[in-house]
């Protein structure tokens, strides 16, 4: 076993945030819809733009851009929302991700992954599950669920739980 725990040749949806590219792997992904109207959440983390009515299901969709310290994300042509499953403590949510654009689905076995960086004390890494190697770059590979602590899930669920889904437009 290798040090990110990887053991199998896995697929991975790979978007862009800014310049750089992240991927998820396949199994977490729903879905991916086009950019839709979302519905501002009063009194919510900044990264948390809002919900959406996805099927009749009220979806808190969140801003990576933001959460990773970046711009916030401005709409564009290619600007999507990923559907993932995010699992912490057993418990798994359906939430919306933004991003630029989607890339591809790719395909990276564990002799293409080197370990997350190794940053200091002071930095959380955690959340990155490795770097895949692809020609002459890297992708950042996220483990969704440890994007969000389970203080911000729980927030982002309590939110949830107050919006009917026919006001989530």
């Amino acid at each position: 076993m290798n040090a990110t725990g990887i053991m199998e040749t896995t697929q991975y949806l790979t978007f862009k945030l800014e310049d750089e590219v992240f991927a998820l792997d396949i199994a977490k992904v729903r879905e991916v819809l086009d950019f839709t109207a979302i519905t501002k959440v009063p009194k919510t983390p900044e990264f948390m733009r809002g919900v959406i009515n996805l099927r009749g299901s009220v979806v808190p969709v969140v801003d990576l851009r933001l959460k990773f310290g970046m711009s916030r994300t401005e709409k564009t042509v290619n600007t999507c929302i990923i559907i993932t499953e995010v699992t912490v403590d057993n418990e798994t949510t359906i939430l919306g991700a933004l991003a630029d654009s989607v890339q591809e689905v790719m395909d990276l076995g564990p002799d293409h992954i080197e370990p997350a960086p190794k940053i200091g004390t002071h930095l959380n890494t955690e959340f990155i599950q490795g770097m895949g190697k692809r020609d002459n770059s890297f992708v950042i590979i996220l483990d969704i669920d440890k994007v969000f602590s389970i203080d911000e899930l729980a927030l982002v669920q309590a939110k949830q739980a107050e919006v009917p889904a026919d006001s989530a437009q």
